[in-house]
């Protein structure tokens, strides 16, 4: 499995080895052993599993959630195609209001790694797109905020061909400085704390690369 660390701070992206035959494929999306040799820490225990399907043009998010208790996600599409998109709304990163991309599709079975705290979204650049997602935590939602995906101070690349199609909720998003002045946005350090707490005692995460 192939892996590589994205702009936002703590966020990775796998790529792992698709097996094709006359039948069709196999494919593991997600590998526990290449996952903490390249994060430092296993995954988090699932707590739930999502689906979501989606036209062409359809935008999600950018949602994340209120830290502490905080959610960290391992998403990637099972089928049509996405730009996947995360954005660091934590207040205090080194890489805060920055974001990456990442094109998603069942050809190579990329998955992304969003640690707690991080703003995702994503557009679906097919129709019948399905992405599927394993979180730390179960949806509660109170806790689930966002911020616009249109906000032009983010410059998300999301495209205007066709039209975006966003729900109510995330069409009335505020931009990010909005939402820092509300003080609505994750802290960095309290986004790191909760994430070290997804583990049992004994299976706590290792430090990660370059940490003491």
């Amino acid at each position: 499995m192939k892996a590589r660390e994205l702009a936002v701070e703590g966020a990775y992206t796998f790529v792992p080895e698709v097996y094709p035959d006359e039948r069709g494929l196999f494919v593991s999306p997600f590998r526990q052993e290449a996952f903490t040799a390249v994060v430092g820490h296993p995954l988090f225990p699932v707590r739930q599993t999502n689906h979501s399907l989606s036209a062409r043009g359809v935008v999600r998010g950018v949602h994340y959630t209120v830290t502490p208790p905080g959610t960290a996600k391992y998403v990637y599409c099972a089928r049509g195609r996405s730009l996947d998109i995360i954005v660091d709304v934590r207040v205090g990163s080194p890489t805060y209001g920055h974001w990456d991309a990442v094109e998603l599709d069942p050809g190579e079975f990329r998955a992304v790694y969003f640690p707690v705290g991080v703003g995702h979204a994503f557009v679906a650049l097919e129709d019948d797109t399905v992405m599927s997602y394993m979180l730390s935590g179960e949806y509660v939602p109170s806790h689930e905020l966002a911020v616009s995906a249109l906000d032009p101070a983010l410059g998300l690349p999301v495209p205007d061909d066709p039209e975006p199609l966003l729900s109510e909720r995330d069409r009335v998003a505020p931009d990010l400085a909005t939402a820092r002045a509300a003080g609505t946005l994750p802290d960095y350090a309290a986004c790191r704390e909760a994430e070290s707490r997804l583990w049992p005692p004994a299976q706590g995460p290792a430090p990660r690369h370059g940490e003491g």
